[in-house]
């Protein structure tokens, strides 16, 4: 492959002229647009321009970090780093006004198994889309993060289940609580709980990190 036909995996439509080389000997090329250099042919898998589509689509099969590092034949340091780095260029969909929302909650584990806390996300009923979501402990306070958002879109409608703490954070009119009012959000709690293999009940797997946590979450509902 020469300098002719080679172009950037960025920019797709650029070609790239060579630059040098490496300190190994091999042929290192740029971009003449965004200026990005890489070489011809990456040994380290890491470096592969499709590593971060396997990434995120691994994650949202669940597999684990050991796991998705042996299939990718990286290490779980550097998948680690990548998972975060992913979530952090995924932009939040833009919450439409005026829509039906199912809100609900997960109770997790972090660290370890006496340290509960839960998962609390807002679904939009007509799209299926996740308007938000937020992890911390067993308060108001973490309800009122994800219901903050949808005040300030101007929800139609708020369906929850039971849990008295809605009753107090969300105005009665748009606040239901129905048979069968959750029915689609308490099907994607058990999507994730597939899923997400740090989400199974009675398993010795659990998230050791919360940064972690919420860019795995950020991946599946997002990426």
């Amino acid at each position: 492959m020469t300098s002719r036909t080679f172009r950037c995996y960025r920019c797709v439509d650029a070609l790239m002229v060579k630059n040098g080389r490496t300190m190994s000997g091999k042929q290192r090329y740029l971009c003449k647009k965004c200026k990005s250099t890489r070489v011809e042919k990456y040994i380290y898998n890491a470096y592969k321009a499709d590593i971060n589509k396997q990434i995120i689509l691994l994650t949202r099969e669940g597999l684990g970090i050991r796991s998705t590092a042996r299939v990718l034949g990286i290490s779980p340091t550097t998948l680690l780093k990548r998972i975060i780095s992913i979530a952090n260029g995924i932009v939040r969909p833009v919450i439409s006004k005026g829509k039906v929302y199912e809100v609900d909650e997960l109770r997790i584990f972090i660290g370890s198994k006496k340290r509960l806390v839960w998962i609390v996300y807002a679904l939009e009923r007509e799209n299926r889309k996740i308007a938000g979501f937020y992890v911390g402990t067993r308060t108001n306070k973490t309800l009122k993060v994800v219901l903050e958002t949808l005040r300030l879109s101007d929800a139609e409608r708020i369906y929850t289940d039971g849990l008295r703490n809605y009753k107090y954070l969300i105005g009665k009119k748009v606040h239901k609580v129905i048979r069968f009012g959750t029915n689609h959000i308490e099907r994607l709690n058990l999507n994730l709980r597939i899923h997400l293999k740090r989400l199974n009940r009675r398993t010795i797997c659990y998230s050791k990190s919360l940064v972690l946590l919420n860019a795995v979450l950020k991946i599946y509902f997002w990426g």
